[in-house]
């Protein structure tokens, strides 16, 4: 779920070498984000709105597995469209980067003195960036790519492996909303549990999506308790509405 990369800077014979630690995992923790939240509040929204109108546990857990089997297919897929379109506008636009340095060398020449000039550094210093990037086009074109278009280039396998975790992370999430309903019979008593559990998961996940990204990790917690709160809440309180009216 993490990568973390050493590189040692020395200063001197004497000084301990600086390793810095830097996450570069952001894609995979987004999609274990995006299948985990989704796969924690969707279900959990479900259950608890079918608790609100049906009294049997086991058409909660059927209902609720179903709608798990369907999201995580869902959602795989989209992950998987998502980064296929991804590498396809990568492939598309190299390949112009590639015609341009070409058929339009001048242009793509101010492009580079442009870029640098972002960071001020004026013509005369980048001039010898420049005389070596024309030396080795392909590194030109990277360089174009990265600076000029803000483009990574994607893992040959990132589309499946996307869709793989995206996919896993909604079942994981999922199950942990049902887990009381299969384990107990009363339907409001599993549904007290599933509360429970829940938000606790939410907060857990919550926080660790914080500590990850650096955005706080209460901060994160309460948010995403907040948010799968609230939706099961609303779920659970129409479904309860439209029963009574239904009655």
């Amino acid at each position: 779920m993490q990568d973390v990369t050493h590189a040692p800077h020395t200063h001197g014979p004497h000084h301990d070498p600086h390793i810095e630690g830097h996450f570069e995992s952001t894609e995979t923790v987004r999609d274990i984000v995006i299948g985990l939240s989704d796969g924690l509040t969707v279900p959990f929204a479900l259950a608890a709105g079918l608790s609100g109108a049906v009294a049997s546990s086991h058409i909660v857990v059927l209902a609720g597995l179903a709608e798990i089997a369907a999201g995580s297919i869902a959602m795989g897929l989209g992950g998987y469209l998502a980064a296929k379109g991804d590498a396809e506008h990568y492939a598309s636009e190299k390949i112009r980067e590639e015609r341009e340095i070409v058929e339009r060398t001048h242009d793509e020449e101010e492009e580079i003195y442009e870029i640098f000039e972002q960071y001020s550094v004026d013509r005369t210093s980048a001039a010898p960036v420049l005389d070596a990037l024309k030396q080795n086009p392909a590194a030109w074109v990277d360089f174009m790519m990265r600076f000029e278009l803000g483009l990574e280039e994607p893992a040959r396998n990132r589309a499946h492996r996307s869709a793989l975790t995206i996919a896993a992370s909604y079942i994981a999430g999922g199950l942990i909303p049902l887990l009381p309903y299969m384990l107990v019979a009363d339907n409001l008593t599993a549904l007290k549990l599933s509360v429970v559990i829940t938000l606790l998961a939410l907060a857990i996940f919550g926080a660790l999506k914080g500590k990850l990204v650096g955005t706080g990790w209460l901060r994160s917690a309460i948010q995403t308790v907040m948010i799968g709160g609230a939706a099961a809440a609303a779920a659970y309180t129409l479904a309860r509405l439209l029963n009574s009216k239904s009655n």
